[in-house]
Protein backbone atom coordinates (compact mmCIF):
# COMPACT_ATOMS: atom_id res chain seq x y z
CA UNK A 1 0.00 0.00 0.00
CA UNK A 2 1.24 3.36 -0.95
CA UNK A 3 2.31 5.86 1.92
CA UNK A 4 -0.08 8.18 2.33
CA UNK A 5 0.73 11.97 1.48
CA UNK A 6 0.66 14.57 4.03
CA UNK A 7 -2.34 16.10 2.46
CA UNK A 8 -4.03 12.73 2.60
CA UNK A 9 -2.85 12.44 6.66
CA UNK A 10 -4.55 15.70 7.14
CA UNK A 11 -7.62 15.36 5.24
CA UNK A 12 -8.11 11.14 7.00
CA UNK A 13 -7.43 13.13 10.25
CA UNK A 14 -10.46 15.64 9.68
CA UNK A 15 -12.78 13.20 8.66
CA UNK A 16 -11.68 10.38 10.85
CA UNK A 17 -10.67 7.57 8.37
CA UNK A 18 -7.59 6.89 10.36
CA UNK A 19 -4.78 8.43 9.37
CA UNK A 20 -1.66 6.28 9.17
CA UNK A 21 -0.25 8.33 11.62
CA UNK A 22 -0.70 12.04 13.64
CA UNK A 23 -0.71 14.88 11.14
CA UNK A 24 1.75 17.90 12.44
CA UNK A 25 1.69 21.87 11.99
CA UNK A 26 4.45 24.19 13.13
CA UNK A 27 3.84 27.69 13.76
CA UNK A 28 6.74 29.95 14.07
CA UNK A 29 7.53 33.59 15.08
CA UNK A 30 10.41 35.68 13.87
CA UNK A 31 11.55 35.66 17.40
CA UNK A 32 12.58 31.87 16.86
CA UNK A 33 14.01 31.50 13.31
CA UNK A 34 16.30 34.68 15.05
CA UNK A 35 17.19 32.95 18.27
CA UNK A 36 17.36 29.58 17.01
CA UNK A 37 17.72 29.12 13.62
CA UNK A 38 19.94 25.82 13.74
CA UNK A 39 17.71 24.08 16.44
CA UNK A 40 14.57 25.45 14.30
CA UNK A 41 16.41 23.72 11.00
CA UNK A 42 16.95 20.13 12.11
CA UNK A 43 13.39 20.35 14.27
CA UNK A 44 11.88 20.96 10.50
CA UNK A 45 13.65 18.40 8.89
CA UNK A 46 13.19 15.70 11.88
CA UNK A 47 9.69 16.57 11.54
CA UNK A 48 8.32 18.22 7.94
CA UNK A 49 5.07 20.10 8.99
CA UNK A 50 2.14 18.58 7.20
CA UNK A 51 0.07 21.75 6.33
CA UNK A 52 1.95 24.93 4.61
CA UNK A 53 0.04 28.34 3.51
CA UNK A 54 -0.94 28.93 0.23
CA UNK A 55 1.20 32.10 -1.53
CA UNK A 56 -0.38 35.78 -1.47
CA UNK A 57 -1.71 37.19 -4.42
CA UNK A 58 -3.81 39.98 -3.15
CA UNK A 59 -1.83 43.26 -4.21
CA UNK A 60 -0.15 45.69 -2.22
CA UNK A 61 -1.81 48.00 0.14
CA UNK A 62 -1.36 51.98 0.02
CA UNK A 63 -1.95 52.03 3.80
CA UNK A 64 0.55 49.70 4.95
CA UNK A 65 3.58 51.47 6.82
CA UNK A 66 6.76 49.53 8.64
CA UNK A 67 7.28 45.99 9.60
CA UNK A 68 4.58 44.19 12.12
CA UNK A 69 7.46 42.44 14.14
CA UNK A 70 10.02 45.41 14.39
CA UNK A 71 9.66 47.52 17.30
CA UNK A 72 7.98 50.70 16.43
CA UNK A 73 4.46 51.43 14.50
CA UNK A 74 3.18 49.44 12.27
CA UNK A 75 -0.08 50.31 10.18
CA UNK A 76 -1.85 47.59 8.53
CA UNK A 77 -4.39 47.52 5.33
CA UNK A 78 -7.38 48.76 7.61
CA UNK A 79 -5.27 51.85 8.35
CA UNK A 80 -5.28 50.63 11.79
CA UNK A 81 -2.04 51.50 13.98
CA UNK A 82 0.13 49.10 16.12
CA UNK A 83 2.72 49.93 18.53
CA UNK A 84 5.22 47.42 19.51
CA UNK A 85 7.87 47.22 21.51
CA UNK A 86 9.00 43.45 21.29
CA UNK A 87 11.08 42.34 18.04
CA UNK A 88 9.84 39.26 16.09
CA UNK A 89 6.09 39.83 18.03
CA UNK A 90 3.24 41.47 17.07
CA UNK A 91 2.21 44.98 19.23
CA UNK A 92 -1.60 46.28 19.93
CA UNK A 93 -3.07 49.70 18.89
CA UNK A 94 -3.51 51.95 21.19
CA UNK A 95 -5.41 54.62 19.44
CA UNK A 96 -8.31 53.23 17.69
CA UNK A 97 -9.18 55.26 14.30
CA UNK A 98 -12.93 55.02 15.22
CA UNK A 99 -13.53 57.20 17.77
CA UNK A 100 -17.35 56.53 18.14
CA UNK A 101 -19.15 53.46 15.97
CA UNK A 102 -21.55 56.15 14.89
CA UNK A 103 -18.44 56.59 12.46
CA UNK A 104 -18.89 53.14 11.21
CA UNK A 105 -19.63 54.20 7.49
CA UNK A 106 -16.66 56.25 6.71
CA UNK A 107 -14.09 53.39 7.33
CA UNK A 108 -13.20 51.64 4.15
CA UNK A 109 -12.36 48.14 4.05
CA UNK A 110 -9.70 47.14 2.39
CA UNK A 111 -11.32 46.22 -0.80
CA UNK A 112 -8.54 47.72 -2.98
CA UNK A 113 -6.01 44.36 -2.18
CA UNK A 114 -8.38 41.58 -3.10
CA UNK A 115 -6.71 39.95 -6.57
CA UNK A 116 -7.56 42.52 -9.54
CA UNK A 117 -7.30 39.39 -12.35
CA UNK A 118 -8.95 36.29 -10.24
CA UNK A 119 -8.57 33.81 -12.87
CA UNK A 120 -4.91 34.59 -12.78
CA UNK A 121 -4.46 34.83 -9.30
CA UNK A 122 -5.99 31.18 -8.88
CA UNK A 123 -3.86 29.76 -11.42
CA UNK A 124 -0.71 30.71 -9.32
CA UNK A 125 -2.76 29.41 -6.44
CA UNK A 126 -3.49 25.98 -8.34
CA UNK A 127 0.40 26.07 -9.63
CA UNK A 128 1.25 26.02 -6.00
CA UNK A 129 -1.06 23.26 -5.22
CA UNK A 130 0.11 21.23 -7.27
CA UNK A 131 3.19 21.80 -6.53
CA UNK A 132 3.06 20.29 -3.14
CA UNK A 133 1.88 16.88 -1.63
CA UNK A 134 1.25 19.28 1.95
CA UNK A 135 -2.01 20.55 3.07
CA UNK A 136 -2.73 23.85 1.55
CA UNK A 137 -4.75 26.18 4.06
CA UNK A 138 -5.69 29.94 2.41
CA UNK A 139 -3.66 32.75 2.44
CA UNK A 140 -6.56 34.66 4.30
CA UNK A 141 -7.51 34.81 8.19
CA UNK A 142 -11.01 36.99 8.23
CA UNK A 143 -11.31 37.96 12.32
CA UNK A 144 -14.39 40.04 12.89
CA UNK A 145 -14.23 40.39 16.19
CA UNK A 146 -10.48 41.26 16.71
CA UNK A 147 -10.64 43.36 13.64
CA UNK A 148 -13.71 45.55 15.62
CA UNK A 149 -11.74 45.73 18.43
CA UNK A 150 -8.91 46.88 15.85
CA UNK A 151 -10.66 49.78 14.68
CA UNK A 152 -12.75 50.84 18.49
CA UNK A 153 -10.10 49.69 20.85
CA UNK A 154 -10.31 46.69 23.45
CA UNK A 155 -12.46 48.31 26.26
CA UNK A 156 -14.90 50.63 23.44
CA UNK A 157 -15.58 47.19 21.96
CA UNK A 158 -16.61 45.73 24.81
CA UNK A 159 -18.99 48.32 25.74
CA UNK A 160 -20.22 48.49 22.28
CA UNK A 161 -21.13 44.44 22.41
CA UNK A 162 -22.70 45.38 26.03
CA UNK A 163 -25.42 48.07 23.94
CA UNK A 164 -25.68 46.10 20.15
CA UNK A 165 -27.30 49.33 18.91
CA UNK A 166 -27.20 49.84 15.07
CA UNK A 167 -23.90 51.72 14.59
CA UNK A 168 -22.55 48.27 16.15
CA UNK A 169 -24.19 45.85 14.20
CA UNK A 170 -23.38 48.13 11.22
CA UNK A 171 -19.46 48.20 11.86
CA UNK A 172 -19.85 44.53 12.06
CA UNK A 173 -21.42 43.77 8.92
CA UNK A 174 -19.07 46.37 6.74
CA UNK A 175 -16.32 44.11 8.38
CA UNK A 176 -17.84 40.59 7.94
CA UNK A 177 -18.70 42.01 3.89
CA UNK A 178 -15.35 42.21 3.12
CA UNK A 179 -14.03 39.38 4.55
CA UNK A 180 -17.10 37.18 2.78
CA UNK A 181 -15.69 38.72 -0.42
CA UNK A 182 -12.38 37.74 0.36
CA UNK A 183 -13.13 33.99 1.59
CA UNK A 184 -15.31 33.61 -1.67
CA UNK A 185 -12.23 34.43 -3.76
CA UNK A 186 -10.14 31.31 -1.99
CA UNK A 187 -12.98 29.24 -1.57
CA UNK A 188 -13.05 29.66 -5.87
CA UNK A 189 -8.98 28.06 -5.94
CA UNK A 190 -7.56 24.92 -4.95
CA UNK A 191 -6.43 25.33 -1.69
CA UNK A 192 -7.87 22.63 0.59
CA UNK A 193 -9.12 24.43 3.32
CA UNK A 194 -10.20 28.13 3.98
CA UNK A 195 -9.30 29.85 7.57
CA UNK A 196 -10.02 32.29 10.27
CA UNK A 197 -9.72 33.58 13.65
CA UNK A 198 -11.09 35.35 16.40
CA UNK A 199 -9.38 35.26 20.22
CA UNK A 200 -12.43 34.98 22.40
CA UNK A 201 -11.04 33.23 25.52
CA UNK A 202 -9.81 35.17 28.85
CA UNK A 203 -7.31 32.54 30.76
CA UNK A 204 -11.44 31.55 32.54
CA UNK A 205 -14.28 32.41 30.37
CA UNK A 206 -15.32 34.02 27.17
CA UNK A 207 -14.72 37.68 26.53
CA UNK A 208 -18.47 38.40 26.30
CA UNK A 209 -21.40 36.29 27.34
CA UNK A 210 -21.97 32.60 25.25
CA UNK A 211 -25.84 34.01 24.90
CA UNK A 212 -24.10 37.33 23.32
CA UNK A 213 -21.41 35.14 21.06
CA UNK A 214 -24.63 33.14 19.65
CA UNK A 215 -26.60 35.82 18.64
CA UNK A 216 -24.10 37.96 17.16
CA UNK A 217 -21.05 36.05 16.12
CA UNK A 218 -22.22 32.35 15.49
CA UNK A 219 -24.18 33.24 12.51
CA UNK A 220 -21.11 34.78 10.78
CA UNK A 221 -19.13 31.96 11.80
CA UNK A 222 -21.50 29.75 10.21
CA UNK A 223 -21.33 31.63 6.75
CA UNK A 224 -17.48 30.92 6.83
CA UNK A 225 -18.30 27.38 6.63
CA UNK A 226 -21.00 27.42 4.61
CA UNK A 227 -18.84 29.36 1.62
CA UNK A 228 -15.90 26.81 2.12
CA UNK A 229 -18.45 23.80 2.52
CA UNK A 230 -20.23 24.64 -0.49
CA UNK A 231 -16.94 24.50 -2.60
CA UNK A 232 -15.85 21.04 -1.26
CA UNK A 233 -13.09 23.23 1.38
CA UNK A 234 -12.28 22.34 5.61
CA UNK A 235 -12.68 25.52 7.12
CA UNK A 236 -10.27 25.96 10.12
CA UNK A 237 -10.78 28.67 13.30
CA UNK A 238 -8.14 29.80 15.66
CA UNK A 239 -8.70 31.05 19.08
CA UNK A 240 -6.71 31.81 22.21
CA UNK A 241 -8.50 31.50 25.95
CA UNK A 242 -10.70 29.66 27.41
CA UNK A 243 -13.34 28.86 24.79
CA UNK A 244 -15.01 25.40 26.15
CA UNK A 245 -18.47 27.42 26.47
CA UNK A 246 -18.90 27.09 22.78
CA UNK A 247 -16.97 24.20 21.30
CA UNK A 248 -20.34 22.67 21.28
CA UNK A 249 -21.42 25.53 18.75
CA UNK A 250 -18.46 25.23 16.59
CA UNK A 251 -19.28 22.03 15.67
CA UNK A 252 -22.55 22.58 15.55
CA UNK A 253 -22.12 24.93 12.32
CA UNK A 254 -19.48 22.30 10.69
CA UNK A 255 -16.19 24.23 11.73
CA UNK A 256 -13.81 21.12 11.05
CA UNK A 257 -10.68 21.67 12.85
CA UNK A 258 -10.16 24.36 15.98
CA UNK A 259 -6.38 25.39 17.36
CA UNK A 260 -7.18 26.63 20.88
CA UNK A 261 -5.48 26.68 24.22
CA UNK A 262 -6.40 23.08 25.65
CA UNK A 263 -4.18 23.93 28.76
CA UNK A 264 -6.53 26.74 29.98
CA UNK A 265 -9.73 24.54 29.69
CA UNK A 266 -11.17 21.09 31.31
CA UNK A 267 -10.31 18.71 29.33
CA UNK A 268 -13.15 16.61 30.15
CA UNK A 269 -15.48 19.19 29.34
CA UNK A 270 -14.05 20.01 25.91
CA UNK A 271 -14.02 16.26 25.22
CA UNK A 272 -17.87 16.07 26.15
CA UNK A 273 -18.39 18.83 23.91
CA UNK A 274 -16.67 18.42 20.84
CA UNK A 275 -14.81 14.89 20.22
CA UNK A 276 -15.27 12.93 17.54
CA UNK A 277 -17.41 16.22 16.05
CA UNK A 278 -13.92 17.99 15.25
CA UNK A 279 -10.38 18.11 14.86
CA UNK A 280 -8.24 19.17 18.11
CA UNK A 281 -5.82 21.53 15.70
CA UNK A 282 -3.16 21.79 18.54
CA UNK A 283 -2.17 23.49 20.64
CA UNK A 284 0.31 22.90 23.67
CA UNK A 285 0.37 25.71 26.33
CA UNK A 286 2.80 28.68 25.57
CA UNK A 287 2.61 30.09 28.77
CA UNK A 288 4.58 27.21 31.20
CA UNK A 289 5.45 24.09 29.15
CA UNK A 290 7.07 24.82 25.94
CA UNK A 291 9.22 27.45 27.65
CA UNK A 292 10.63 24.60 30.71
CA UNK A 293 13.89 23.36 30.83
CA UNK A 294 12.37 20.23 31.37
CA UNK A 295 11.53 18.29 27.57
CA UNK A 296 9.54 15.48 29.89
CA UNK A 297 7.50 18.40 30.70
CA UNK A 298 6.65 18.72 26.75
CA UNK A 299 5.41 14.65 26.65
CA UNK A 300 3.74 15.05 29.68
CA UNK A 301 1.71 17.42 28.14
CA UNK A 302 1.26 15.66 25.31
CA UNK A 303 -0.05 12.79 27.07
CA UNK A 304 -2.72 15.20 29.03
CA UNK A 305 -4.39 16.16 25.51
CA UNK A 306 -3.93 12.62 24.23
CA UNK A 307 -5.42 10.69 27.26
CA UNK A 308 -8.63 13.25 26.69
CA UNK A 309 -8.94 13.51 23.11
CA UNK A 310 -6.92 10.94 20.73
CA UNK A 311 -8.97 8.96 18.45
CA UNK A 312 -7.12 6.41 16.13
CA UNK A 313 -9.01 7.49 13.21
CA UNK A 314 -8.86 10.69 13.64
CA UNK A 315 -9.30 14.03 15.20
CA UNK A 316 -5.94 15.57 16.18
CA UNK A 317 -3.34 17.87 14.64
CA UNK A 318 0.21 17.83 16.57
CA UNK A 319 -0.08 21.47 16.75
CA UNK A 320 2.34 24.50 18.64
CA UNK A 321 3.86 27.27 18.16
CA UNK A 322 7.51 27.88 18.76
CA UNK A 323 7.37 31.16 19.40
CA UNK A 324 8.80 34.00 22.50
CA UNK A 325 10.18 31.96 24.90
CA UNK A 326 10.17 28.87 23.63
CA UNK A 327 12.50 25.77 24.59
CA UNK A 328 13.60 24.02 21.20
CA UNK A 329 14.38 20.96 23.55
CA UNK A 330 10.81 20.87 24.41
CA UNK A 331 9.28 21.61 20.91
CA UNK A 332 11.21 18.90 19.42
CA UNK A 333 9.98 16.46 22.69
CA UNK A 334 6.65 17.46 22.21
CA UNK A 335 6.57 16.26 18.29
CA UNK A 336 8.49 12.70 19.65
CA UNK A 337 5.70 12.32 22.16
CA UNK A 338 3.00 12.94 19.12
CA UNK A 339 4.87 9.98 17.07
CA UNK A 340 4.27 7.60 19.93
CA UNK A 341 0.26 8.23 20.50
CA UNK A 342 -0.76 6.27 17.61
CA UNK A 343 -0.08 2.75 19.45
CA UNK A 344 -2.81 4.15 22.02
CA UNK A 345 -6.24 3.05 22.22
CA UNK A 346 -9.18 4.51 22.90
CA UNK A 347 -10.47 5.49 26.44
Amino acid sequence: MAAQTPRELVCRALRFEGPARIPRDLWTLPWAEEHFPAALAKIRKRFPPDLVTAPAVTLPSPRLRGDPYTPGLYTDEWGCTFVNIQAGAIGEVREPILADAGEWSRMKPPYEILPSDPARAREEVARFCASTGRFVIAQACPRPWERYQFLRGTLNALMDMATMDESVRGLLARIHGYYMKELEFWASTDVDALMFMDDWGSQSRLLISPHLWREVFKPLYREYAECAHSRGKFIFMHSDGNIEEIFADLAEIGIDAVNSQLFCMDLARVRSAARGKLTFWGEIDRQHVLPSRDPAEGRRAVRHVADALYDPAGGIIAQLEFGLAANPDVVAAVFEEWESVSTLRPA
